[in-house]
Parts: C-alpha cells; structure tokens; sequence
C-alpha cells in the first residue's frame, strides 16, 4: 500500500476530515482510493468505537474492495473489514470498516436516520450516479443538519465534477491524488459502427479478439454490454480457439449473475503459461483491477435499466457509454504496465 500514489495526500486527507464534516476527494483510477483510504482512517480519533461505512455502487466490487482490505490488513474478511450486499454478509461486532451496496445503504438510513454505528459514510465511485447512490447522499446530509452534526461525509471518484459536488455540500474542500497509470495505445475503428447493427459488432468483437490473440501477449479485457453478448462472444471465441488448436488461453466471463467462484475466476491471475480473456460488462469499470490486464477491447456500450412513462415500468435499454466510461475502460489496460485500447468507433463518434 504503501507504493500507492493516494498514500502523499493521506495525511491532508485526515487534517481535513478533523476540521470538515464534508470532504470531496478526486483520485484517477488506480490511485488506491477505494482500499488505501478507509484503512488509513481507522486510527483517527473521531471514529472512536464506531464504525466507517463506504458505498460502492456493484455487488462483486463490495466484495472484492471488503476482501482486499482484509488482504492488507492480515485478516480474514468479517474481522475488522466486512461487507453487506444483497442476499449476501460476511461481518461481525468487531468490524469497523463495513463495504454495503447501494440499496443496503438506503434501507439503513430509513430504518435508523442517525445511522448510529457510523461515524463516517464513505461514497466511492459516485460518478456512476443512481438513484440509490443520490437518496443516500441527501439522508445523510439531513441526518448531519439535523441529529447528526459529528457525522462525516467523503465523496470519493475517478471522473467527478469535483466543483459541482463541492457546490452541493456546501462548499466542502476538495482533495485531488496524483495516479498511476501507465501510458496506452489506443486505436480506433477505422469504419464507423452503428450500435444497432449487432451482426457488425459482433464481427469487429470477434476479429479484433484474433488480432489480440496473434499480436499481444499479456490477458485481455473485453467491455460489452450485457450477458447475451458476452455468451455469445464466448462461444465465438472457444470456436476459433478449438480450430487453431490454441490451448493456452483462458476464456472468463464476468457478470453480476455469476457465482462467487465463477466471479474469482475471472478477477484471479491466470494458471502459469496461460493467457485470460476476460468478457465484462459495466461491472468491471471500476473498483476492480483484474490482474495482469494490458489490452482492453471495448465495445462503447452499456446496458442499463430506465423508466418507462408511458408504461409506468423499468426495462432494458442499449447505449452508447460516456467519454468519462470510455476513458475508466482504457485505464484498465494500464493499472500495472503500458497497455492497448482498441475501441470499436471511429474518432469522429468520440468527439460526440
């Protein structure tokens, strides 16, 4: 930890949080915000026998922020860091770092506004922004003005309009991390596709992967947008592997739906002489270094639920990811070397 670029602002990160009830904190992906920070404030005296807890918007990146921690601390989840995600907790009396989900957080606040186990609430990756993520910020800004004023608040993120959020706590003081990420390639597709030919996107996937096979050594991130189009790529690719007589290559699926064991498959380094092709949605944006990853392939999509008015109920829609979710992805290829980004628009679609 002690290599991590966001340990040179630790100590104007705990100065502030003894003189501020608000702090806003902008840290670039790979600085160590999401494991280094929450640890780093055990020792402070405001927590006092109290507990931090710290929002992270996915299922599989609580769970692997909670396991890390306890990685760097020399315990087992569930002793001073545990976690609470849906239909799932590891934790105990004497955790003092607890990692929730977004809608964990929420019921929380509702059953007991003064969330009296905590003396701090930690939102990681707020860029994501939902529904959940913004109620839970506005509770516990009601909880501080009116029952709970020792009650501390970080807002923590890679691509946040840090001015904006500060704005909406009141002026908070905002502390920006250096990172570390390493320099990476990127290429564009010289043909425009449009998202809603899936016969061509699935193509360009699919020999964008075989280039990746021949010219690139290291494992490889695929970002698609939902589970249909990573089986589907999965099989594709098993396919050409078993016609090329190719064996030493790893193909993982990772998706919210997936078991604990299928999900740690794919985040764990790979057997020795074995290559891994990791096939992601959203869910691996961020929170999540994925060992070992140097080339990023992405798609441009993503999948996500939206209101319907005329209908009254949520469903399913395809679009086109941000330039902030564009530049998270290529940061995967270069948490821990110099890598490649192939992304699958043109460079006149990323102006847009």
């Amino acid at each position: 930890m002690t290599k991590l670029p966001i340990v040179d602002v630790l100590p104007e990160i705990k100065d502030t949080l003894c003189r501020h009830s608000r702090v806003v904190l902008q840290a670039p992906p790979g600085a160590g915000k999401t494991t280094a920070v929450p640890i780093a404030l055990l020792d402070q005296p405001w927590l006092g026998d109290k507990q931090i807890i710290m929002l992270e918007p996915r299922r599989l990146a609580a769970r692997n922020a909670a396991a890390r921690m306890a990685y760097l601390l020399d315990e087992k989840v569930g002793e001073t860091v545990g976690y609470q995600i849906r239909q799932d907790s590891c934790f105990s009396r004497q955790t003092r770092i607890l990692v929730v989900t977004e809608g964990i957080l929420t019921r929380r606040l509702q059953a007991d506004p003064e969330l009296g186990p905590a003396a701090r609430v930690i939102f990681d990756e707020f860029h994501e922004r939902s529904l959940h993520a913004d109620l839970s910020l506005a509770l516990c800004l009601q909880s501080q003005q009116i029952i709970r004023d020792d009650l501390k608040l970080l807002v923590m993120s890679a691509t946040l309009n840090s001015h904006a959020i500060s704005a909406l706590l009141d002026d908070a003081p905002v502390i920006q991390s250096e990172g570390r990420c390493y320099p990476v390639d990127i290429s564009y597709s010289e043909s425009p596709i449009a998202p809603s030919d899936r016969h061509a996107l699935s193509r360009a996937l699919l020999n964008t992967v075989k280039r990746v096979i021949h010219e690139q050594q290291g494992n490889c991130l695929v970002f698609l947008p939902g589970v249909k189009e990573i089986n589907q790529l999965a099989c594709s690719i098993t396919h050409y592997l078993d016609d090329a007589s190719i064996d030493n290559i790893l193909v993982a699926p990772l998706h919210g739906s997936l078991n604990k064991q299928q999900q740690d498959r794919a985040i764990s380094p790979p057997p020795a002489d074995t290559r891994k092709i990791v096939l992601a949605t959203n869910i691996a944006e961020t929170s999540l270094t994925i060992e070992g990853i140097d080339c990023v392939i992405d798609s441009g999509l993503e999948r996500i639920l939206d209101y319907d008015p005329s209908s009254a109920m949520n469903r399913l829609i395809t679009r086109a990811i941000s330039q902030d979710s564009a530049d998270q992805r290529s940061g995967r290829a270069g948490r821990l070397s110099a890598g490649t980004c192939y992304r699958l628009w043109s460079t006149s679609q990323q102006q847009r």
